[in-house]
């Protein structure tokens, strides 16, 4: 049997669609997944280090991981509403961030990206967890913050305002959905077995909505957020259609983001596919 390292987050999206697949619920190919949740930058550094066969990766790191890595059509998170946004202490706009000190949930972070793509001017950043941007913006350690995952649905809790919604911006700036993470594996796996592990995937999503009350306790042992509301509005905007399968208009959506930033030089230019062939 073939050990596969395989790494994803643990925030209620990822752990939702990986119960299936790592509990052995669903029929997969003679493979031991050996799983390793970590917050989406230190995914995106292991993957540098080429140490993930399989990984969750944001798709500002898929941009200089395109070499080694293709992209799987099932597990990612890509969609309308659902981008990072950016908020402050006080009403402030874009234009008087800029130059301001700016935290960030990492440098190879989707977030980062679609920030350094708006407008110039935001490159003075600090690179925190996560959980941890909301109580620097709070605390006045920084002037704003980007933050992601269940923090959207918690900031107003700590006193903070909305700048912008990044996703928003996206949105209106393409008419793409927003692509925030996907799922990569190594190119030398294969394109056979990469199908399989892609076909895999989906049912391991497909098992997770026919049984939606089986992953909760795997979900909560992992959530930083353990209210149910916060929980299942996290799952309802990061799984979707989109996760199932990429299909036309999400592929044309990660095209578009890496397309924009190979032109900003903030990536290498790749001509090689984006999936297994």
């Amino acid at each position: 049997m073939q050990q596969l390292h395989l790494g994803y987050s643990p925030c209620p999206n990822d752990t939702f669609i990986f119960y299936g697949l790592i509990h052995g619920k669903i029929p997969s190919p003679e493979i031991k997944f050996i799983e390793q949740l970590e917050d989406v930058e230190t995914l995106n550094q292991l993957a540098l280090q080429s140490q993930l066969d399989l990984t969750k990766i944001s798709y500002h790191a898929f941009g200089h991981l395109r070499k080694d890595y293709v992209l799987l059509r099932s597990g990612g998170a890509l969609g309308r509403g659902c981008g990072p946004l950016i908020v402050a202490g006080n009403n402030t706009s874009m234009a008087q961030l800029q130059g301001k000190k700016i935290a960030i949930p990492g440098q190879l972070t989707t977030a980062n990206l679609l920030l350094q793509l708006h407008s110039e001017g935001y490159e003075d950043v600090l690179i925190l967890p996560f959980d941890q941007i909301m109580a620097a913006v709070a605390q006045g350690k920084v002037d704003a913050g980007v933050i992601i995952h269940e923090s959207r649905f918690t900031y107003q809790q700590h006193g903070l305002k909305q700048v912008l919604d990044l996703g928003q911006w996206w949105e209106e700036e393409t008419g793409c959905p927003i692509p925030l993470g996907g799922i990569l594996a190594k190119r030398t796996l294969g394109t056979k077995l990469i199908h399989q592990i892609d076909k895999a995937l989906r049912h391991s999503i497909e098992y997770a909505y026919a049984h939606p009350h089986e992953p909760q306790a795997y979900i909560k042992q992992h959530a930083q957020e353990l209210d149910d509301s916060v929980i299942r509005n996290h799952i309802d905007l990061y799984v979707n259609d989109f996760s199932i399968d990429l299909g036309d208009e999400g592929i044309q959506a990660v095209k578009s983001l890496l397309d924009r930033a190979e032109k900003r030089g903030i990536i290498p230019s790749c001509n090689l596919p984006l999936f297994a062939e």
